[in-house]
């Protein structure tokens, strides 16, 4: 059986909506679509790193009761495990503050049993972060090496932006190790300053040749070496959109995996197929916009 690695970012995500909490829950790009290809019977191995403390506990029973591989989870003594607070606007989207405390010598773990045709998926600031770079690079380059299918979500934030100077090369080495990127039309102007999909292809497509470009109720838009497609999404009333990005991912990974596509076939895939991908990530990506979980329902 094929299996899923998700390299990220644990934390406890509590969520806001008019200045009062209103659910508190384990969150992360990664980790939230790792939790929905876990409940679509997918088998998932989660990587990342929490403190020895209650959240840690927590986020670790969390992932096992969700029949998440924890092996590659690293624990600290000197460290606490990471904190998002999320606050919803008037349009359910979030802004974040973040309350980290990592140790130094961060994510020395054994490198994973990845086989070849499994699929990796990293990305977020997590990816880019100059303190765990090094790492991070030692298992992107593995599971390359393995013949792993390679899945980016730059997930660039604003708030980022001031150190892009330093950071973009970073990207562009993580959108170059990629198969498929995934990003949405903030992330792309973020990077690149891109206000469409087709600037953005532009700038992606001598590095990889596979970018699903998604644009909230705008549509989603697909670009490969062989075909250019849009495709529309029904309005939908969100509760939280925290998700969406997250699981349009893990939208794309489970539909690669129910038509059995190989890294081998990423090349000439054809519009049918691509279409089957795309609808499932949008089918996965509304679902999650319905609650206030960052998953979908079990």
């Amino acid at each position: 059986m094929r299996k899923v690695y998700g390299l990220g970012e644990t934390v406890l995500d509590i969520i806001f909506k008019d200045i009062q909490p209103v659910s508190a829950k384990p969150g992360g790009s990664v980790l939230n679509a790792m939790v929905s290809l876990a409940r679509l019977g997918h088998s998932v191995s989660f990587i990342s790193e929490l403190g020895n403390d209650k959240v840690g506990e927590l986020v670790v029973k969390f992932l096992k009761d969700n029949n998440i591989d924890s092996t590659y989870l690293q624990r600290y003594e000197d460290a606490q495990s990471a904190l998002a607070l999320a606050f919803l606007n008037e349009k359910n989207d979030a802004e974040y503050d973040f309350y980290k405390n990592y140790p130094e010598e961060r994510l020395n773990i054994d490198l994973p049993d990845f086989q070849k045709d499994d699929i990796f998926l990293f990305g977020s600031f997590y990816a880019i972060d100059s303190r765990l770079r090094s790492n991070i690079l030692r298992i992107v380059q593995h599971a390359i090496s393995k013949g792993c299918i390679v899945m980016y979500d730059p997930n660039f934030r604003k708030s980022h932006a001031k150190d892009l100077d330093q950071l973009l090369k970073y990207v562009l080495n993580n959108i170059t190790s990629a198969d498929i990127v995934r990003g949405s039309d903030e992330d792309f102007a973020n990077i690149f300053g891109a206000k469409t999909s087709e600037d953005a292809y532009r700038l992606v497509s001598d590095r990889c040749m596979n970018m699903v470009y998604t644009a909230n109720a705008n549509g989603v838009y697909l670009h490969t070496n062989q075909l250019e497609e849009k495709y529309e999404v029904n309005q939908i009333e969100s509760v939280s959109t925290i998700g969406a990005g997250d699981n349009f991912n893990a939208g794309i990974i489970h539909s690669i995996l129910k038509q059995g596509i190989l890294k081998q076939d990423l090349k000439n895939l054809t519009k049918t197929q691509w279409n089957n991908i795309i609808e499932s990530g949008i089918q996965l990506s509304a679902e999650v916009c319905m609650s206030l979980d960052n998953y979908i329902s079990r």
